[in-house]
């Protein structure tokens, strides 16, 4: 691990662009609100606007924000692996009439909730002081599943100096190593620039005596297992000092919460949580601040102020914690917490009055995003990087007012503003699509990433 200037650290959320595909198709078991929305029409220019919205007020606000591509889809290569031949109209029309829930999968832009991306390492924890990626493997949803090989040629795209960036293997695609990436990942540490404890929150073990008093989800599957956080941390070289593995507390798994980022949010030293996202919540606080260099700063939401219903509707948990240079923090809190009485009374009674570093709550519109179960911290991926390390970054990836209006013009220009279930069997959308895609990579200067199929 090296010593680092404090001052030149800085957190970079890179967002993911929603994809010209973006539907409700309630592909997502587990998921509240993907299930409860499904088949209802979607608008993907208003999706893809409303997330460049978001990162153009942040970047505007002083954060550092980049940009990460959308899959393409459909993924008609994988409806050729799966026995679909023909031209790509003729797999598409086949899997339309044979097989309609895998041409929805193949659809799906599931992409855009980058938290699920993979997992980070910053250079100051690595021993090798370079930042580290793993990719998670997805492999609990066929449609998430498909993610992880575009997902790692993004990243090496983008992080490819082998002196600053270092990149491991996807996790073994089976139910023991189950990886969700950094929605159940976060790093608590003094200053991002400061040494970091590592929370890894999974939902079951596979292997081993399971640890006193843990028990499993009944309702809906846990999606990170133990062993993969170990894996994880192993890949990247982090030791026992620098990590915590604490179980997701399973009632909340039940009650929809089916990340980690549903029910708790760090950032800094500050843990804001609900009092249901640990099965032993003493036992993870005093893990932490024993490992910690710097003091825990826990936000508790008790169960009486905010009920899990609540929690899970307004995905208040789910919303993004910034650091501002006086050393307090904005909570950036989609819009559905506003219409949640209880969540609303929370945020300015609970948190901005009490005695934790939040100062500012704004308010975002993700609509597109969280009918499909993704708020703002679904939607971005915290990677820390030093001066150096952000120059080493290849293509046009971090946003400015250029590539905003840049992309602005992408998005009106090849999206469709309305977009049904049974539309997604439309050849002309993968046309659409592709094309669309192909434009991207030449905008964001990063090369081809994706395996193009036209024709």
């Amino acid at each position: 691990m090296s010593t680092v200037d404090i001052s030149s650290v800085r957190e970079v959320n890179f967002d993911g662009l929603v994809g010209p595909t973006h539907n409700y198709s309630g592909l997502a078991v587990g998921n509240v609100a993907s299930m409860s929305h499904g088949g209802l029409v979607s608008n993907p220019k208003e999706g893809a606007l409303q997330g460049l919205l978001k990162m153009k007020s942040l970047m505007d606000a002083g954060y550092a924000q980049g940009v990460l591509p959308p899959q393409q889809r459909p993924d008609i290569g994988a409806l050729r692996d799966l026995g679909f031949s023909g031209s790509n109209s003729e797999v598409m029309a086949r899997a339309a009439s044979e097989a309609p829930q895998l041409l929805r999968a193949v659809c799906s832009a599931s992409s855009m909730w980058t938290a699920n991306a993979g997992t980070i390492t910053p250079s100051m924890d690595a021993p090798d002081s370079r930042v580290h990626f793993t990719p998670a493997n997805l492999q609990s949803s066929f449609h998430r599943y498909l993610e992880p090989q575009t997902t790692g040629r993004v990243l090496q795209a983008i992080f490819r100096d082998e002196q600053h960036f270092s990149h491991h293997p996807v996790l073994p695609a089976t139910p023991a190593f189950s990886d969700e990436g950094a929605a159940n990942h976060t790093r608590l540490c003094g200053e991002h620039g400061e040494p970091g404890v590592h929370l890894f929150v999974y939902g079951r073990q596979t292997f081993g005596d399971v640890r006193s008093g843990e028990r499993e989800p009944q309702r809906f599957p846990a999606r990170q297992t133990l062993e993969a956080s170990q894996a994880v941390a192993r890949q990247h070289g982090l030791t026992e000092a620098q990590t915590v593995f604490a179980q997701q507390h399973p009632d909340a798994i039940d009650a929809g919460v089916f990340h980690n980022d549903v029910i708790a949010v760090g950032n800094g030293p500050v843990l804001l949580y609900h009092e249901m996202a640990f099965l032993d919540e003493e036992g993870t606080l005093d893990e932490l601040r024993a490992k910690m260099t710097s003091p825990l700063i826990p936000v508790r939401v008790p169960l009486e102020a905010v009920s899990m219903e609540d929690a899970v509707a307004s995905y208040l948990f789910n919303s993004q914690l910034l650091s501002n240079p006086d050393g307090t923090m904005t909570l950036v809190v989609p819009g559905e917490c506003q219409e949640r009485e209880s969540v609303w009374r929370t945020i300015q009674d609970h948190l901005l009055a009490g005695n934790n570093p939040i100062s500012e709550v704004v308010v975002k519109d993700v609509k597109q995003s969280m009918r499909n179960g993704g708020g703002p911290a679904c939607l971005r991926l915290r990677v820390v990087l030093t001066n150096a390390e952000r120059a080493a970054l290849t293509g046009r990836v971090l946003l400015t007012d250029a590539l905003y209006a840049d992309l602005t013009a992408w998005v009106e220009r090849h999206y469709r503003e309305r977009l049904a279930p049974d539309d997604l069997a439309d050849p002309q959308l993968a046309e659409e699509s592709l094309v669309a895609l192909d434009k991207l990579t030449q905008l964001l200067q990063i090369g081809s990433v994706y395996p193009f199929q036209l024709g």
